[in-house]
């Protein structure tokens, strides 16, 4: 149960014990990670295989699909932890593979939906600004100089062909769309944080997909706090892999513990965005 708004640091301090906190839960996690990564790796083998028996086709199917009921059990479960956190809660929730898969649905949708908007715009100003078109010309323009010098059989001269005119268009168009494609898909990122804050709290798909009730959120506990707790997770989590990742160069056979470190850094960032709606839970 909430009992207090946490300031930022304490949220990160928090967020970051509650997996060894919680040991047993977090061991399970890792165990069923574990397995749908095995599952994932053997569909993948008996499909590159299957040409060589229909029957490895068919397990490669069905470990493919048991993967994929993995992923939405591992996925809800994840959203429930994010639940433990606005609650402020100190256990972490106990498994329930029925409704963690249907949750994790729910996750995905909620997913798809807060990606489709920025993308859906993302493309509208590729149009706008033309990019399609000017990737046709300068294909046109290649294409000329190509059949021009075929007599020859060399295509050496044909990129200087190719306008300076046409490449400065398509480079001008590519950075506008590029950039403005960075910063919707920053911008729904944290709004979607805020979708599946709302999704967990409530356990409503509706609430969740409330893009604009979701932005409002944002407001409610304070951008800068915001901001400041989903970076830190970041910075945190890029901090210690970059410590790993050196570790792992100079040992290479201690990159095992991944496998530990992954999950953990996943309780720790939904816990940390769950303290964060808590504000306002």
């Amino acid at each position: 149960m909430k009992v207090f708004n946490m300031e930022i640091i304490d949220i990160i301090k928090e967020a970051f014990i509650f997996p060894s906190n919680n040991l047993e839960k977090l061991a399970i996690y890792i165990v069923l990670t574990f397995v749908m990564g095995m599952l994932v790796v053997g569909g993948i083998f008996s499909f590159v295989f299957s040409s060589q028996s229909s029957a490895l086709l068919i397990v490669g199917l069905i470990l493919c699909i048991a993967a994929i009921i993995l992923a939405l059990i591992i996925s809800g479960y994840q959203l429930k932890i994010m639940k433990s956190g606005i609650d402020q809660d100190e256990e972490a929730p106990a498994f329930d593979w029925k409704n963690d898969g249907i949750n994790g649905i729910k996750v995905i949708v909620l997913g798809i939906v807060y990606f489709i908007i920025p993308a859906i715009i993302v493309g509208i100003v590729a149009l706008i600004t033309n990019v399609p078109g000017n990737l046709v010309q300068i294909i046109q323009e290649y294409s000329t100089s190509i059949n021009a010098t075929a007599a020859v059989n060399s295509t050496a001269s044909a990129m200087p062909a190719v306008s300076s005119a046409s490449w400065a268009a398509l480079g001008t168009s590519l950075a506008i769309t590029a950039i403005i494609a960075f910063v919707l898909f920053i911008i729904f990122a944290f709004i979607q944080t805020m979708g599946q804050a709302r999704l967990a709290n409530t356990g409503s798909l509706g609430n969740g997909l409330n893009i604009v009730e979701a932005a409002k959120d944002i407001s409610r506990i304070g951008v800068g706090k915001v901001i400041a707790v989903i970076l830190l997770v970041f910075i945190v989590i890029m901090v210690i892999q970059g410590i790993l990742g050196y570790i792992y160069g100079q040992i290479p056979q201690l990159s095992i513990i991944s496998i530990i470190i992954t999950p953990y850094f996943v309780f720790f960032t939904q816990r940390a965005y769950g303290l964060l709606y808590s504000d306002i839970a």
